[in-house]
């Protein structure tokens, strides 16, 4: 029988019995150019398949615009050329340490609580998303003639540790065989009771999803399904970090230690993650700590997502590499092959004086949305930001003596301005000023997304200023609101058009220059003195900097580079310095 199947016990690939040694690698974290070298690492650690998220907030920004879906066909194309089975992930949700776990902010800020469950108005957005999406999906599939590298696709992900809405993954599965999906379905879980019981529908196959502990995890998802082949759909081999927090790593023995207990039980396994690549373009999203609930405070993750992985985020072989690769070696059809060269780094350092300073009001009157008057603060996704930073602007009738300015329900962190002159920065943590306010007063509160919620019950919960902004117990109405996507900054024209002046004192703003560089290669972005923004090469967002670490440097693949001058835009939001250095 040709095709890919899951039997009683085994996983079958026309007919013969197989093990599944799959890895994760998500191709919208790694530059396209780079695609062929990081698959060809898996197949020299001993994979035989790779594992890939699709983010449907990156390709349909906004509702019926679609950018660039085809990426996950030519990624496909690229792993089949590679040697490779593939298993698709497409959602709609996929946490993923990915802004609003995937889902797009103009869906969740319409839906709110209603989104991942059988509510029709969801549903329906899935729907025309899946109908555009599935095409890059079932013309790749492993069929009878062999065709194509997709051997199995994902009911919803980990849908078991958020909800228990059974009508809505049938809903999915269906949904998944009516647009032409006919290789195996699987859902992926905790192992534990609530969550298979939750995340699992009756003849699609579950998988377990932990780190450590294969055979109490195996025996819990026997538990459910005592014949089916045993899948750790996520092996965590590493982890992710948080900005303002320390850089988390496992040792690789450890690691490798786990990965021999889960093949010893004779399942397959899906390495999260093999590379992990890049949040590139401020896409990195955000957890809550606070336990079981996450009602704590926010932990936006950081823009590199090597995750500790065995090929880090430049794709290069680590500790972690060699080591697994001698577990799975004896797993192996044939000898595996050589893992491919490095690619070329930057031959030489170089530094980059940003000779022109734009003010971030001028930014914002050039790139921004139009300005809106509002009774209440509106929401980011009110405002359809979905990246980016959103200026509040009201008054402080007067006269009036001093009081304190809070804001409540702030989401993320807001730099405050009064009367033009910098007053402080306000937190959820710290939601009111130091320094009382006296009226009349012009109150600006320049707010920053710093990822949304990607995990958790708190997933699609709105950015901004979600209550109101009050001066002792009284609310200001009367709100003015504007707001600047970082997508804007995809018009290089319009930012080259920019009015600029030289810099000054590190005010915020946009600073450019560029930087030469003889024979391009990957490199490490610098920014000594640099508190907290983005930054561009060529065009290319490299995503979220922070003084506030762990992450004290940019990964700047090597094509985006070029030999001779390369432009280089800096967005500070608090306080800049004066160069940026390539190493």
């Amino acid at each position: 029988m040709n095709g890919f199947r899951v039997g009683e016990d085994d996983f079958e690939v026309d007919g013969r019995p197989v093990r599944l040694l799959s890895g994760a690698l998500h191709y919208f974290r790694v530059h396209e150019a780079q695609w062929g070298h990081r698959l060809a690492m898996l197949r020299a650690m001993g994979l035989n398949c790779v594992e890939t998220y699709v983010p449907w907030n990156l390709h349909e920004p906004r509702p019926g615009v679609h950018r660039d879906v085809e990426a996950l066909g030519r990624f496909l194309d690229a792993a089949h050329e590679a040697g490779l089975w593939a298993i698709v992930r497409p959602g709609p949700y996929i946490c993923a340490e990915w802004e609003n776990g995937g889902l797009p902010h103009w869906l969740t800020g319409a839906v709110g609580a209603r989104a991942r469950t059988r509510d029709p108005e969801y549903l329906g957005h899935v729907e025309r998303w899946f109908r555009r999406l599935l095409p890059e999906v079932v013309s790749r599939q492993y069929g009878t003639d062999g065709a194509g590298p997709v051997i199995m696709v994902q009911v919803e992900n980990e849908y078991g540790s958020y909800g228990s809405d059974q009508v809505y993954l049938r809903h999915l599965a269906d949904l998944l065989r009516d647009q032409g999906v006919t290789v195996p379905l699987f859902t992926s879980d905790g192992p534990e009771d609530h969550m298979l019981t939750g995340g699992s529908i009756p003849g699609v196959l579950a998988t377990a999803n932990f780190g450590s502990g294969a055979r109490a995890a195996f025996a819990t998802l026997r538990r459910h399904r005592p014949r089916s082949p045993l899948m750790c759909m996520e092996f965590w081999c590493g982890w992710f970090d948080h900005w303002g927090s320390d850089h988390v790593a496992r040792d690789a023995d450890d690691a490798a230690a786990a990965l021999r207990e889960i093949l010893e039980c004779g399942a397959s396994v899906n390495l999260y993650m093999a590379h992990g690549g890049t949040s590139f373009a401020g896409w990195a999203g955000a957890n809550r700590g606070g336990g079981a609930l996450h009602d704590g405070e926010l932990q936006p993750d950081v823009t590199s997502y090597d995750y500790d992985a065995p090929v880090d985020e430049r794709g290069r072989a680590t500790a972690k590499f060699w080591a697994f690769r001698e577990v799975l070696a004896p797993y192996a059809s044939a000898p595996l092959p050589d893992p491919p060269p490095p690619l070329p780094a930057l031959t030489a350092p170089a530094s980059a004086d940003l000779t022109e300073w734009s003010p971030l009001e001028a930014v914002l009157d050039a790139l921004g949305t139009p300005e809106s008057e509002h009774a209440v603060p509106p929401t980011f996704e009110e405002l359809d930001v979905d990246r980016g930073l959103v200026r509040y602007a009201v008054t402080v009738p007067g006269p009036r003596e001093p009081y304190p300015l809070s804001v409540r329900g702030l989401r993320d962190r807001a730099v405050v301005y009064v009367d033009g002159a910098r007053a402080g920065v306000l937190t959820e943590g710290t939601p009111t000023l130091l320094t009382p306010v006296a009226g009349h007063a012009r109150v600006e509160l320049w707010v920053e997304s710093l990822g949304r919620v990607n995990y958790g019950p708190r997933t699609g919960e709105p950015k901004g200023v979600t209550g109101g902004i009050l001066h002792e117990r009284q609310y200001l109405h009367g709100v003015r609101a504007r707001g600047l996507r970082l997508d804007a900054f995809d018009d290089a024209a319009a930012v080259r058009q920019l009015p600029a002046t030289a810099p000054g004192d590190g005010r915020p703003g946009l600073y450019r220059g560029t930087v030469e560089v003889d024979s391009p290669g990957d490199a490490s972005l610098e920014l000594p003195g640099w508190t907290r923004g983005f930054v561009w090469v060529n065009g290319f967002n490299l995503g979220r900097y922070w003084s506030a670490g762990p992450q004290t440097s940019l990964y700047v693949p090597g094509p985006v580079l070029r030999a001779g001058a390369n432009e280089v835009w800096v967005l500070e939001l608090e306080e800049g310095g004066e160069r940026v250095e390539l190493t």
